[in-house]
């Protein structure tokens, strides 16, 4: 069995962050989001892995190499424009060849893996399994219709009316039957071959198209508010850790992971939280989950729920909160005074705050 990994897109609602780096990149818990779906492919015992790729090509290359480091042996698989799922199938055929394999999306977060859903794949081999959760607002999903028996019965792409609150998860389960699906399809409106249309081509020829309904948790890391509450989630299982320097003028309270060569003097921070190598934290509040990643500098100042990229600093701002801070910005003190601040900012940044 192998695996293909999507790493392409354009990541338009996670802009500015994303006119300079890939969304799969984005580190949560200061771990980029695809690294947890690589990690959770190779637990699975799936080791030949493609990873189709986009204009952020050289920067996944960058950052995943080989594959060695998650004991998996990666392929990458140029796409010209993010032409849709299906599309994505066709260009890697190549390199699935007959194979059974599991579509992983890159900027999707599961809790718990996928080694059960593939074990139960391996043992049924049914043509496509797809994972559905339930979702508040459907319309932004492909959605899955199920009849009286729990059969899939039919899947639409971002309906206006949907048929069910069923969301499809970012994983996909398929034999080799899916290549004849794919390339049977037409374009949909939007100028993409969609996954939602091949699978709906498998059911409609009578194949075997099963669902799993998952209750865990499941996010897709699309947005700001998606990619904090992903933060969140994964700090909550997160191991006290002092591996840095902490003066006795601090005090650190409940699940903390301070990495090697940070310092903290004078400050006060309540987990779960991490604090990145090389960072330092002075005179500073750091509350509940935060995710300051390496080098960075937080001094006098105040900031939590957010995450902080590579290189940035926060000096003499009294309250940043539900924050994505991009890489190398300087958020710093302006003459008005508001109460807090929510930021979204791009790399290389530079914003003057009032404190």
């Amino acid at each position: 069995m192998k695996a293909l990994v999507l790493s392409g897109g354009a990541g338009t609602r996670l802009r500015p962050i994303t006119h300079t780096s890939a969304k799969q990149l984005v580190p949560v818990a200061n771990k980029p989001v695809l690294f947890y779906g690589l990690e959770a492919i190779a637990d699975a015992g799936v080791t030949e892995v493609g990873i189709v790729v986009g204009d952020t090509a050289n920067e996944i290359r960058e950052a995943v190499g080989d594959g060695s480091q998650f004991g998996i042996k990666v392929t990458y698989i140029p796409q010209d424009a993010p032409l849709g799922l299906a599309h994505a199938v066709l260009i890697a055929q190549d390199f699935l060849g007959d194979d059974d394999f599991v579509m992983y999306l890159g900027d999707n977060f599961i809790v718990g893996g996928i080694s059960g859903l593939v074990e139960e794949f391996r043992a049924d081999r049914p043509d496509a399994q797809i994972l559905l959760t339930r979702v508040p607002n459907p319309t932004s999903f492909g959605v899955a219709e199920l009849d009286g028996n729990g059969l899939v019965v039919g899947l639409e792409e971002k309906p206006k009316k949907p048929k069910s609150d069923l969301a499809l998860v970012g994983v996909y389960l398929f034999t080799s039957a899916i290549h004849e699906a794919v390339r049977s399809i037409e374009p949909s409106w939007r100028g993409e071959l969609e996954i939602t249309h091949a699978i709906q081509w498998l059911i409609d020829e009578k194949r075997d198209v099963r669902s799993t309904t998952i209750s865990g948790y499941w996010k897709d890391t699309g947005n700001v508010t998606d990619m904090l509450e992903v933060n969140r989630s994964v700090l909550e299982t997160v191991e006290p850790v002092n591996a840095g320097t902490v003066d006795e003028d601090s005090e650190i309270i409940g699940r903390v992971r301070i990495e090697a060569g940070a310092r903290v003097s004078g400050s006060r921070i309540v987990g779960p939280a991490i604090i990145g190598a090389g960072t330092v934290v002075s005179d500073a509040y750091i509350g509940p989950f935060t995710s300051v990643s390496e080098d960075c500098r937080i001094e006098d100042s105040e900031i939590e729920y957010s995450i902080v990229l590579r290189g940035s600093s926060v000096t003499g701002v009294r309250r940043v909160e539900a924050s994505l801070i991009g890489r190398d910005v300087e958020v710093t003190p302006a003459p008005r005074n508001p109460a807090a601040h929510r930021l979204v900012l791009g790399d290389h940044s530079k914003v003057q705050i009032s404190s």
